[in-house]
């Protein structure tokens, strides 16, 4: 597991409520309604989250209504943020 990684997502409540609420393929639209951040918020966090390999644009020629979904290792880490068995496997792991 990447602890640095998970380490750059916890020190930002931006990043942290983004990939709380990402389900599935979303608009960043979709993702400013399910958390209340700014759309200028929103498009900054995603470009941090793809530059980390978490997430990927499906759709990067589209000027509007871009469609994001998570990558393997967003999929991990979301887990672990969220407190699911993952999150219990790798605290197991560091004891």
């Amino acid at each position: 597991m990447d602890w640095e990684l998970i380490s750059f997502i916890k020190r930002s409540k931006q990043r942290m409520l983004i990939l709380e609420n990402f389900h599935s393929s979303i608009t960043p639209s979709e993702l400013a309604k399910r958390t209340n951040l700014s759309p200028s918020h929103i498009s900054r966090t995603l470009k941090e989250l793809e530059a980390n390999g978490l997430v990927i644009c499906k759709t990067p020629k589209a000027h509007i209504g871009k469609i994001y979904t998570l990558t393997e290792k967003g999929e991990e880490i979301q887990e672990v943020i969220k407190g699911g068995e993952l999150a219990d496997k790798y605290s197991e792991d560091t004891k």
